[in-house]
């Protein structure tokens, strides 16, 4: 019998799953993933951890399921997005720790590119924010020891998590990525489906660090044999709000999905033409299928699960994340108090890098604004 092993690694956490040829789930296996918050707006993963964390997942499904690496017929991979890895092309070597998402350390250096926010945006359908991969390859050049001179000598590679993950199952064979995740990195022409080298000139990356890009579904490689006793095709990656809106079977214009995990990510299907909001959403790639891509228009909200997980970690007001419901229920009157969760910064519409969460309560119809006090930009509701 058939089976196919879906490697799913997300922000806050990695999970493997077999599926049977019905597509039944056979077996499951998730570790939680640890984030580091080195200083101010910084987030960061191991990625090491996140390599070790895939190979014990998929180990641990498979013994599971009572099954070996022969019995699987292929792999997929879905990732969270716009976490940047780098790493020494030659050893393998990870040279300094992810840089996720959420992370806001490359807001000054946005506010330098502003003037070319209208040019970066017709050619990527993104905006111009710490969020995206571009800035933060920057910071990697310009922080850490040897990556400059590494580059130079084109020993250096950069992936999003798919990509790092593709390289090391395959054993440092394969360097690529697929068109959900370029489209993610201010790097990617999402008109003409390459990497777009007067990007690359402005932000001053060599594309020689760069993954080549594929369809979501096509041969990206095998597995090497040593992590699973055989040589597994890997035949499909996508980033993981793209891979939910193809979970949610939304291939028709017009359908949405909404998914709430670490973020709350609402995607809509566009079709083959890619259009532009007015109000500062994204235009991005759903999926791209025998070279031909379709379109979506996305909006972003940062922290959504994530709000949940500090209520536990943080506060410690719960112990489990499932007893928020029951609390919620039993609350009959919020007495006017509402939370901003700006843990980091606003996403759409404001794309605000600055704005950091607070509470407070409140008894008339107010709005979203930004207040600034003692230098620190606050996420506040007002009535102004």
């Amino acid at each position: 019998m058939a089976y196919i092993l879906a490697i799913d690694q997300g922000t806050t956490s990695t999970r493997a799953i077999i599926f049977d040829r019905q597509m039944r789930v056979v077996a499951t296996a998730q570790r939680e993933l640890t984030q580091s918050f080195p200083k101010e707006g910084w987030v960061e993963h191991d990625a090491e951890q996140i390599w070790s964390d895939v190979l014990l997942t998929c180990q641990h499904a498979l013994s599971l399921a009572s099954l070996q690496g022969k019995d699987i017929t292929a792999i997929g991979i879905t990732n969270q997005r716009e976490t940047s890895v780098i790493w020494h092309k030659k050893t393998g070597k990870v040279l300094a720790p992810a840089i996720v998402w959420q992370d806001r350390r490359t807001t000054a250096y946005c506010e330098t590119l502003k003037a070319d926010e209208t040019m970066i945006t017709a050619k990527t359908g993104l905006l111009l924010d710490p969020y995206f991969c571009a800035t933060k390859i920057r910071w990697f050049l310009d922080n850490v020891p040897e990556a400059l001179t590494l580059a130079k000598e084109n020993a250096l590679l950069f992936g999003t998590i798919d990509s790092f993950l593709l390289w090391r199952l395959t054993g440092g064979q394969v360097h690529a990525t697929d068109a959900t995740n370029a489209a993610r990195t201010l790097l990617f022409n999402i008109h003409e489906n390459k990497w777009d080298l007067e990007l690359l000139n402005r932000f001053d990356i060599p594309a020689t660090i760069l993954p080549a890009v594929k369809d979501n579904v096509c041969e990206f490689g095998k597995t090497d044999t040593s992590h699973f006793g055989s040589a597994i095709p890997i035949l499909a990656m996508a980033g993981d709000q793209q891979a939910a809106m193809v979970g949610q079977a939304c291939f028709s214009p017009g359908m949405i999905k909404s998914t709430y995990g670490t973020g709350c990510f609402m995607v809509m299907n566009l079709g083959a033409k890619p259009l532009v909001s007015n109000n500062r959403l994204l235009t991005t790639i759903a999926y791209r299928l025998l070279g031909q891509c379709t379109y979506a228009l996305e909006g972003s909200i940062f922290i959504a699960g994530a709000a949940v997980q500090w209520l536990r970690d943080a506060m410690h007001l719960i112990a489990h994340a499932n007893e928020t419901e029951s609390i919620a229920k039993a609350v009959e009157d919020m007495q006017g108090v509402y939370l901003v969760p700006a843990f980091t910064g606003l996403g759409a519409p404001y794309w605000d890098p600055l704005a950091r969460w607070c509470y407070f309560r409140f008894n008339a119809l107010y709005r979203c604004r930004t207040y600034c006090e003692s230098g620190l930009r606050i996420g506040l509701l007002s009535n102004t």
